[in-house]
């Protein structure tokens, strides 16, 4: 049973938007103690957490089954809500809340495709907290149920390992599960952000407006991942990154756009900005912004905090070139070649800063444009060049994807 338990935690880390979620669990939720708990007949056992409450648990500790709520969801196959323990009548005398020390509480149940009970997405605080509210617990349905698909995404993958003849066979099989996934999510995260429109246009309290701008933030990070996941399937799968080229004449403002809003979300960082470009510029300009603010996040997160991201656009001579870089410790060479790499991170990025597509997704952009992406990094300075041939036609695009 040990050994089971060990690799359920060992799947479920592997899932590298658990963080995302159970940070957005919190975002949606105001808790400050979230996990997905592995519940069998006999055992709690915690397989991923994002404690900032101090609550004390970590990966891999255990709770006495028959103390916690989670059993009940196990045996019924509903989900628990509690907003307010002192105000319930069916849980205000419980011996959960005493044991715990919480007002508030949901707990929603994780199951396999085959309808077998793996265990709960759940959390809890001391303090009361809106919970049974219908948009707040569709939002915690979905991530239960995101969960799932890719906790069986992972043991389907390492199933078919043993079956498949080659690695192509794999990373095909992988690439198709991931572009149904991302296309299936869509309807359920649409409704979400339709739920959350339409609740922005009713007087609200100020706290139920807070919560539903929580709401949606999450909801625009999550289809963000979802839109990266998408690219990347039609990237590795054949179809390519899906341009619409034209002559834009505000290519300036869109890039100073991605600027200012990375400028807004990483205050305590400097960020010089150089543009040089003519009246338009042959191009797909929302591609342009993805690609600018894919490479300017990269250099914020893993550049030096005391010196400043430096961003430069200019066309002169019949080139267009876009060049961000930041300062820090060299790049070693051989982690330079795994840079453009789907899923690919360095050791010191936390799986919560996102699925590892950014700089694979600026790379197909480039290829699409018919463009070079180089990097080069030596002590002090880490640069990233965008350059292509400025208004040539699609078929020097063609060529290049050739």
């Amino acid at each position: 049973m040990q050994t089971d338990i060990a690799a359920d935690i060992a799947a479920i880390e592997a899932i590298s938007s658990v963080p995302t979620i159970l940070d957005a669990v919190a975002a949606i939720t105001g808790l400050r103690f979230v996990c997905i708990a592995r519940v069998t007949a006999d055992s709690w056992t915690t397989c991923a957490v994002r404690d900032t409450l101090g609550f004390g648990l970590k990966v891999g500790d255990g709770l006495d089954v028959a103390s916690t709520l989670c059993e009940e969801v196990r045996d019924t196959g509903r989900a628990v809500i509690i907003d307010n323990v002192s105000e319930d009548a069916r849980y205000r005398d419980h011996h959960t809340p005493r044991i715990y020390g919480f007002q508030s509480y949901i707990s929603i149940p994780i199951r396999r495709p085959d309808g077998s009970y793996f265990g709960t997405l759940c959390g809890l605080d001391p303090l009361p907290a809106n919970l049974s509210g219908s948009a707040t617990v569709a939002s915690m349905t979905l991530f239960a149920q995101l969960i799932s698909k890719h906790f069986e995404s992972e043991l389907k993958l390492s199933e078919s390992q043993s079956a498949l003849l080659g690695e192509r066979d794999t990373a095909e099989l992988r690439e198709q599960f991931i572009a149904v996934l991302g296309h299936d999510l869509r309807t359920p995260l649409s409704s979400i952000m339709l739920g959350t429109e339409l609740l922005r246009r009713e007087p609200l309290s100020a706290q139920a407006e807070s919560v539903v701008e929580r709401m949606r933030r999450s909801a625009l990070r999550i289809a963000a991942l979802v839109n990266d996941v998408m690219d990347f399937t039609r990237g590795r799968m054949g179809g390519g990154i899906a341009l619409d080229l034209r002559n834009e004449p505000a290519l300036r403002q869109a890039l100073e756009q991605v600027v200012a809003e990375l400028q807004g979300a990483y205050p305590e960082q400097r960020i010089g900005l150089e543009i040089e470009l003519p009246a338009t510029v042959y191009c797909d300009p929302a591609r342009i912004q993805q690609l600018l603010s894919n490479l300017l996040k990269n250099a914020l997160v893993h550049g030096a905090r005391d010196q400043p991201v430096q961003v430069r656009a200019r066309a002169r001579d019949g080139e267009f070139e876009i060049g961000v870089s930041n300062g820090g410790p060299a790049i070693p060479p051989a982690r330079l070649g795994q840079l453009f790499k789907p899923f690919w991170r360095a050791s010191s990025q936390l799986a919560s800063e996102g699925l590892g597509l950014g700089l694979f997704i600026v790379a197909e952009i480039a290829r699409s444009h018919g463009a070079t992406l180089e990097v080069t990094s030596v002590d002090g300075a880490t640069r990233f060049t965008f350059r292509m041939r400025a208004g040539e036609s699609v078929e020097r695009r063609m060529l290049a994807r050739a």
